[in-house]
């Protein structure tokens, strides 16, 4: 009772957050709802970036990845510490620099608008999946103390952070993130604390476990391409994302967003050395939860271990506080994400059609469209099992469409693309990511590695198409 005791009292914290932001009326105008008013200070923007990385992804899929395959599983966080990196050093202060809401809108300046509009659709579509798996990862983690559905967990989860993120906006957002990253760091310590100690120590953890679990940078569970695959498809949302970007509009200056990025990135490489290291301690202490859950695969069944290291290792009291930083890791990405969605959905897309909306019901279109994705990702949550394969599948439509036309657009005069391109690359690029998931998912083609053919497809338009348009006279925006 004690540790469900002390979820709840998490869950209604983040709602008395939401509350007193409403009360305060900080997030009733557009500045103060969609980007804080640009009141960000590095420890706010900073805390609130490592809060979004650290979601369902790290929480949960990242210890399952120390689970089934060591070290090598740390890459799925260190490419996003590279991507944050390059962030900081070259792009943060050319983001900040435009002022916007969303990144859409900065593809608008650097394309026009009907490459603005084209990337709003394909963000929206890509990142209801990453909001998904944020709901399937907080679900798992109440199944430990509440005995019902996941189904319903989910449901239960879902409804908390859309409620704060309604009430509050980007203000309490960011303010929350920042709570639940320092909770977070709290939690996943003390984690590693009692694994280590419940091993005997280091010593213990390496006799207990194949040497292979400790080949660094690859092994034979995670070799080059898989590595190049992260470092491309993952990696780039991190130097290009809509959730990235909506902190840094919320800077207070340039100096603010590039110090940001940066203090993030360096965060991001211990702490994917501490969850696999809590995922293969887990394999040590734990090693049949496949065996136990035959209905799921093994990489899906490798996603309970860190529920399963809280039920079984940490003492009342310790697990529910421990369950309050997983899920402050979850729900942090997925304030952030869902968020960042509906304000695209409302500004880059709605807009469109009714061009005078107020800034009354430019609030009013995003709330509502807080509470319509919110739903819309639990039904997806409801059909997919696994956190991973949800979070690839959105990534690689994402990058396979936007990432390529923005980075080249900070240099469009450079380069030599143009508007043209920019919809072409982002139609062409992340239509044929889908598609190929699509088929592959459906069994109809039989090749495997195609994750970057997509990626391929975006380049060879966006600078193809400016050439022969170009070379055409037909456009030279």
């Amino acid at each position: 009772m004690l540790d469900l005791a002390i979820i709840i009292i998490y869950f209604l914290g983040m709602l008395a957050i939401g509350v007193y932001v409403y009360r305060k009326r900080q997030a009733s105008s557009n500045d103060g709802f969609f980007v804080a008013n640009r009141s960000g200070t590095t420890l706010l923007i900073a805390g609130s970036l490592c809060a979004t990385f650290i979601g369902s992804s790290v929480a949960i899929g990242m210890v399952g990845r120390g689970y089934r395959m060591g070290l090598p599983g740390a890459w799925w966080l260190l490419v996003g510490a590279i991507g944050l990196l390059i962030l900081g050093l070259f792009f943060a202060r050319k983001v900040r620099r435009f002022g916007l809401y969303t990144l859409p809108e900065l593809l608008e300046k650097q394309y026009g608008r009907k490459a603005g509009l084209a990337a709003s659709i394909l963000i929206v579509v890509a990142w209801i999946a990453i909001v998904a798996a944020q709901i399937i990862a907080a679900g798992k983690v109440l199944t430990v103390f509440l005995p019902f559905d996941l189904s319903h967990l989910m449901a239960i989860s879902a409804l908390v952070f859309v409620i704060y993120t309604v009430l509050g906006g980007q203000y309490s957002v960011i303010r929350t993130d920042l709570v639940q990253f320092g909770i977070l760091i709290v939690g996943i310590l003390i984690t590693l604390g009692f694994v280590v100690d419940r091993m005997g120590g280091i010593s213990g953890l390496t006799s207990s476990l194949p040497s292979e679990y400790f080949s660094f940078p690859t092994n034979s569970s995670f070799e080059w391409y898989p590595l190049v695959v992260l470092l491309i498809l993952t990696g780039s949302t991190y130097i290009v994302g809509p959730d990235i970007y909506s902190r840094l509009f919320c800077a207070r200056d340039e100096k603010v967003a590039r110090s940001s990025a940066i203090g993030a990135g360096l965060v991001a490489i211990p702490v994917a050395f501490i969850f696999v290291l809590i995922g293969m301690g887990a394999m040590a202490l734990f090693p049949d939860i496949s065996s136990q859950n035959p209905t799921l695969s093994f990489a899906q069944a490798s996603e309970l271990a860190f529920p399963t290291l809280i039920e079984n290792i940490l003492p009342i009291g310790v697990a529910g506080l421990v369950a309050a930083a997983l899920l402050a890791a979850i729900m942090s990405s997925a304030d952030t994400i869902l968020l960042t969605t509906s304000t695209i959905l409302s500004q880059d897309v709605y807009k469109r059609i009714s061009p005078e909306m107020s800034e009354r019901k430019s609030l009013i279109i995003t709330r509502a469209g807080v509470i319509l994705l919110g739903a819309a990702a639990l039904l997806i949550a409801w059909q997919r099992p696994g956190i991973i394969s949800s979070l690839l599948l959105a990534y690689t439509i994402f990058t396979s469409g936007i990432v390529i036309p923005v980075i080249a657009g900070f240099y469009k005069d450079k380069l030599k693309v143009n508007s043209a391109g920019a919809i072409a690359a982002i139609i062409g690029g992340g239509g044929t990511a889908l598609a190929i998931n699509r088929l592959q998912a459906a069994n109809i083609l039989g090749v495997e590695k195609l994750e970057l053919v997509g990626f391929g497809v975006c380049i060879v338009l966006l600078f193809g198409v400016s050439w022969i348009t170009r070379k055409a006279g037909l456009l030279s925006q």
